[in-house]
């Protein structure tokens, strides 16, 4: 490699990322039903968890059985091929389908997710803006819940569609 390709690279470029111990909003959050919760979270009065500083993560609706997380990627995030890495829009499917979940849950009742069932449709860029991920829960059952959802652009386009299944722990 020349010097001249070697510039070519750019510059090196910076994010720093900050967050809050999440073990006391988790105590707190055990304390309340799920979407109570989350909803606390959605409204600042609760700490997001760490990953959405990673991901510029935000709640942006809180409903029965029904969440919308928004995020907006950068190149930070960018795989080998130069687009938003795949992993990405799993993290952020896999969250607003799993606090679907949640929102469905009492107090004192976990989940995990045990399976998460990715299509990706689109690539996603740095330049795509703010992406939207909705999760709707199919079935809460006591032990097993299901839920899918998709993973949208500002301006409505599906960039990518999942589902998943969730082990009810607790209650």
């Amino acid at each position: 490699m020349t010097i001249d390709q070697a510039a070519e690279l750019g510059a090196v470029r910076e994010k720093t990322i900050s967050w809050r111990d999440p073990l006391p909003a988790a105590r707190v959050g055990a304390t309340m039903s799920g979407r109570e919760y989350l909803t606390g979270i959605a409204e600042g009065r609760i700490p997001a968890p760490p990953i959405s500083s990673h991901f510029a993560i935000r709640w942006v609706h809180v409903g029965d059985g029904d969440v919308v997380l928004g995020g907006t990627p950068d190149e930070s995030l960018y795989n080998p091929i130069g687009t938003v890495h795949g992993g990405v829009a799993a993290t952020l499917l896999d969250s607003a389908l799993a606090s679907a979940v949640h929102s469905t849950l009492p107090a004192g009742v976990g989940y995990t997710s045990v399976e998460l069932k990715i299509n990706f449709v689109r690539a996603i860029h740095g330049s795509s803006g703010e992406i939207f991920a909705h999760g709707r829960v199919v079935k809460a059952g006591s032990r097993i819940a299901f839920a899918e959802g998709d993973l949208r652009d500002a301006a409505g386009k599906i960039l990518a569609t999942a589902s998943t299944t969730c082990l009810v722990i607790g209650g």
